[in-house]
Formats: structure tokens, sequence, C-alpha cells
């Protein structure tokens, strides 16, 4: 699935625009801070940025001038309304650009991606009704670091159902709402940190046979044996790599 990186204020028109293009493309959301965009452009490696120029002003250009120096063969679309264009209109020049005109509906928004993307509409739209009628495996992430959740999100969402948490007891909220077929547990977290975590998951009975993998940052023997004691279905080291979690999440589900 193409992968976007969705640059803009949170607002209802990016929660809508995101709601819509989410059925057809692995969508990550990312504030406008220039320092947030550097970090996701590095960590989703997108196939293209998708840019909400709503309420955006010159503090902005200097991610117009990463994409340009550093990013030069991925493409961008950006929408607003002349006004918001304005502030940016030196970078329009470059094909790189591409500016559309705001008001723009959802469905020519998706049919301007998938011209730049030389992407079939009906092809795309085919692919979206064969995952709906899948039923994805369900994996709980729980970390305090809202920076590896998001990352971590990204990866698996195409092929899974993924719900997060940032706490141990964020995490047993989740749990009452819908049963996981697995669990990456982060191990260091504060208060209720992944040992206290594990064992309220195994004091119930809904959850206690739902594969617990622990996230750890820390690689020193002592700690990893204190780990392997709680009997884990397994564990990662921090950050983990994308083809270990993704087997992972078939060998024990």
């Amino acid at each position: 699935m193409t992968k976007l990186l969705f640059i803009g204020k949170f607002n209802t028109l990016t929660e809508d625009t995101n709601s819509f293009l989410s059925q057809y493309f692995n969508i990550q959301i990312c504030s406008e801070s220039p320092d947030a965009v550097k970090g996701m452009l590095k960590m989703c490696n997108p196939d293209l940025v998708l840019i909400s120029l709503v309420g955006l002003n010159p503090d902005f250009v200097p991610v117009y001038r990463e994409l340009e120096l550093n990013y030069k063969r991925l493409p961008v679309i950006t929408f607003g309304t002349e006004g918001e264009m304005a502030d940016f209109k030196e970078f329009y020049s470059n094909s790189q650009f591409q500016a559309l005109k705001r008001p723009i509906s959802n469905p020519d928004l998706l049919y301007a991606i998938c011209r730049r993307m030389n992407i079939d509409p009906d092809e795309l739209e085919q692919q979206k009704k064969e995952r709906a009628g899948r039923k994805k495996k369900h994996v709980l992430l729980v970390d305090d670091d809202p920076t590896l959740l998001r990352g971590l999100k990204t990866l698996l969402q195409e092929q899974y159902k993924v719900s997060m948490a940032v706490s141990g007891a964020q995490a047993m909220m989740v749990l009452g709402k819908g049963m996981p077929d697995i669990i990456f547990l982060d191990y260091e977290m504060p208060v209720c940190d992944g040992r206290q975590t594990l064992q309220m998951i195994r004091e119930m009975e809904e959850t206690k046979d739902v594969p617990v993998v622990f996230l750890t940052g820390v690689a020193d023997r002592q700690h990893v044996e204190a780990i392997l004691e709680l009997k884990p279905a397994g564990y990662l080291l921090k950050p983990p790599v994308a083809a270990t979690i993704l087997q992972m999440i078939e060998n024990l589900t």
C-alpha cells in the first residue's frame, strides 16, 4: 500500500481528509513542526508527502527547504487557498511541488494523488474492497514513547488492526474493549511497568493466554534474564526491526 506522510495542523479538515484517504493509503499524520517533519520523514520513508496549508505561516518554509534539498525525488502535493499558498510560492516553480486550490473535495484530492503516483483509481477501489472483506489480526502496542508507537503503527496498520496505549493502565482499558491477538509491551514504563502490566494481563481469564512480547531498550545480560524469568512469548530490543516484528506476529498468532 502506498505510504503518505500527511503534514498539517490538527483540525477538522485534516481529520476528515485523513479518514477518507486512509481507506486507500497507509497514512502517517505529522504536525507542522519542522523538527517533527524531519524525524517522521526518516522514520516512515513515504512515497508521497501531502501538506494541508491551513493555518501555516513562513515558519513552515524550512519544511519546504528540507524536502527540496534532501528529498528531491519525493513528490509533494499541497492544498490551500491562494492566500495560504502565498508564503510558499517560490517553491511551486519546482516540479517536485504541486499546488491544489482549496476548497477541494476528498475524491478530487484522491484522484490528484493517483495521477501523481501513476495509480489506477479503479484498481485502488478494488483493493479497498478486498481489504474490507478480510478480518485483520489485532495487535496491541503498549509503550510510553509516542514516537515509537506512531512508527510501529505505520509499519503494521496495512496488515493488522492496531490499538495503542501509553501506559499499563490505559492498556487494561483497551483490553476491556476488545481482545488483541498479540501484545507488544514496553518493559521499562514508569509507574506501572511491564512486569506489573503483564501480571494484570495474566490475572484476567479473558487475556491470560494472549501472547505478550516485551519491548526493551536495555540489552545487558542481567536485564534480559529478568525479562525471561517472566516467561513472555518473546522479547525485542528497541527499536524493533520491521522484518522481525512482522515475523513474530505471524509465528505467535
